[in-house]
């Protein structure tokens, strides 16, 4: 497999990277690979029998599509088991079942093949969900290794037969600092109207309220109401490489 390592200019100090990575013999990037889904990784736990489980929350726009997805995954010859976390959402016959729909798996498999451990090794420390799409898992890291960033990656890349982008590289205090402040770039009207979706469940699958409802709720149009989600959406995911 060909290896080509891209970095951006690299910051002094201890840095924050996000990763872009395909290697063999991964389950998440052969299933995301064959179907329409995608999905984010959370907390991987180690099991007695020498194999880990993971928490996975799978993304789609049909429902079908998630069902082709756990149904991929179980039957990878990577995977030992796959289990739903939470309740499958039924719809009503008549209605259509296109729309954004997500499910939380727990999934078994080798550890020796994922990216953890070989990244702990040259100093990468796992810092944020990760997410994996269209055949590619996005790592996001904490650098605290020594030595030559490009070298330790080449390295990386060698041992894991891997090919590995670097497609965000910024210092871990900017990073900090911007994440800290993030909600005081918020406007007043822009945070009510953002803690109330939350507080009523606007954001959990299946939604428990919907945008005309939070309209009325704070007398303001609906048009209104999204402009404000939308923008305070915005200003507190722009710290984020999607």
């Amino acid at each position: 497999m060909p290896k080509s390592i891209t970095t951006p200019k690299e910051a002094n100090g201890t840095t924050r990277l996000t990763l872009k990575i395909q290697h063999p013999n991964c389950w998440t990037l052969e299933v995301s690979e064959k179907t329409a889904a995608g999905m984010i990784a959370h907390t991987v736990y180690n099991t007695p029998q020498d194999t880990v489980k993971g928490h996975f929350t799978v993304y789609a726009d049909r429902i079908d599509e998630l069902d082709e997805f756990v149904k991929t995954a179980t039957e990878s010859r990577l995977t030992d088991s796959v289990s739903e976390l939470s309740p499958r959402h039924e719809f009503d016959k008549d209605a259509s079942n296109i729309g954004n729909t997500t499910r939380e798996l727990m999934v078994e498999y080798d550890p020796d093949n994922s990216m953890t451990d070989a990244l702990l090794e040259y100093g990468f420390v796992h810092d944020a969900p990760v997410r994996v799409n269209d055949g590619w898992e996005y790592w996001p890291v904490i650098d605290t290794g020594d030595g030559d960033l490009k070298e330790r990656l080449r390295s990386l890349e060698e041992q894991k037969d891997a090919d590995i982008v670097v497609t965000k590289i910024a210092s871990v205090s900017k990073t900090q600092n911007d994440v800290s402040h993030q909600q005081n770039r918020l406007s007043n009207r822009q945070r009510e109207v953002l803690n109330l979706a939350r507080k009523r469940n606007y954001y959990t699958w299946p939604r428990e309220t919907t945008t005309q409802e939070l309209a009325d709720e704070l007398d303001i149009s609906k048009t209104t109401l999204l402009e404000h989600l939308r923008k305070a959406e915005a200003k507190l995911l722009d710290q984020y490489d999607w």
